[in-house]
């Protein structure tokens, strides 16, 4: 069953941040930093959906209260063929969707196949769960969820 969240109006926030995708010609409804995001679902405002694979949120940990709809499987990363009509019947198509993922490259990949599919109000999460390596090769230490010290939990 689809989780319905659709209003007549996006918040502000993400209206600014539309605009600025609409500008930049971006494929997708935009980018949203890690804090708002948090701030937008915890308000009920959002629906936050994972995309990463069932192994990372089970091995990582994950957004508590989050969706999950997996936009590649394994380790080899394969794509979900099916990733647009498991998204349109999780969350439905008209909602206003946050997506996440381990680094914001593969949700912004999901963000631009939602938004081809007919999703208006699809926004990628910047900086996603673990973040971008460092220097030292680790994730988690400069930006990301985690990072930010946002809820998030381990199996």
């Amino acid at each position: 069953m689809a989780i319905t969240t659709e209003t007549t109006a996006l918040p502000d926030a993400l209206e600014a941040i539309r605009a600025v995708a609409l500008s930049t010609g971006l494929p997708y409804a935009g980018a949203v930093p890690p804090q708002l995001a948090w701030e937008l679902f915890a308000a009920g405002e959002v629906v936050l959906v994972d995309v990463r694979t069932t192994e990372e949120r089970k091995f990582v940990g994950h957004v508590p209260g989050s969706q999950h709809v997996a936009w590649a499987t394994g380790t080899a990363l394969t794509r979900n063929p099916r990733f647009v009509r498991e998204l349109e019947v999780k969350v439905g198509k008209h909602a206003t969707i946050l997506l996440l993922c381990r680094s914001g490259k593969r949700s912004a990949l999901a963000a631009q196949a939602a938004a081809s599919a007919g999703f208006t109000r699809v926004f990628n999460i910047l900086e996603g769960f673990e973040g971008e390596i460092d220097a030292d090769k680790h994730r988690g230490g400069k930006d990301g969820w985690r990072f930010h010290n946002l809820p998030w939990v381990q199996d």
